[in-house]
């Protein structure tokens, strides 16, 4: 099994990969490096193949990992301070706590916690950094539950939209992984292109 291929995943664990990887990337920094706009997306097509994973278990499950994923990070956040998300010695961590930062800044802690869902690496800092800045946890508490219903059950619930409507979609799989993965790198481009226009 390849914690880092959707397909290996999901054939292996099921819905079950789905808590697991959305409760890891959301709640624990280790969790920077796994696949989670691709994981939910191809968890969707799968509901239509022939493996079938269970739809239903399926958005029960993405949403429970990404909000207890999310909780458990702000908690230690909250309790390890800004340290935790500021490291010199690894430098993709520092590059998403300064982008989820600067979301907080810009667009408040509601939109901010929303967005970065659908932003790779940092969905994983936002949690903690928000601990760790002391946000309120109520005001927290309420805008990450928007976040992670609208991004895992979107996500799914687009997946099998379109497993339904391709016959035999599975021979497809790698392909559309590849294309959601670069789909999901866009915002990440379009920030690194924003702070390099502030610089020069």
């Amino acid at each position: 099994m390849n914690p880092l291929d959707p397909n290996s995943l999901l054939t292996h664990l099921g819905p079950l990969a789905v808590l697991l990887v959305t409760f890891a990337e959301t709640g624990l920094l280790i969790g920077i490096v796994l696949p989670g706009d691709s994981l939910l997306f191809t968890a969707g097509l799968l509901t239509t193949t022939a493996v079938h994973l269970s739809l239903t278990w399926t958005l029960v499950l993405a949403p429970i990992g990404a909000l207890a994923g999310a909780q458990v990070g702000y908690l230690i956040g909250r309790r390890a301070g800004p340290s935790l998300v500021d490291r010199p010695d690894r430098p993709r961590l520092s590059q998403a706590a300064a982008r989820a930062r600067h979301q907080l800044e810009k667009y408040g802690v509601g939109r901010a916690v929303v967005l970065a869902r659908f932003i790779p690496a940092v969905r994983t800092v936002m949690n903690p950094l928000a601990g760790a800045l002391r946000v309120d946890a109520k005001v927290f508490t309420r805008w990450q539950i928007v976040g992670a219903v609208v991004w895992t059950i979107g996500l799914v619930l687009a997946g099998q939209a379109l497993g339904s409507r391709i016959p035999n979609i599975d021979k497809y799989l790698l392909p559309i992984i590849a294309l959601i993965v670069v789909i999901s790198l866009i915002p990440i481009g379009i920030e690194l292109l924003k702070h390099r226009r502030r610089a020069a």
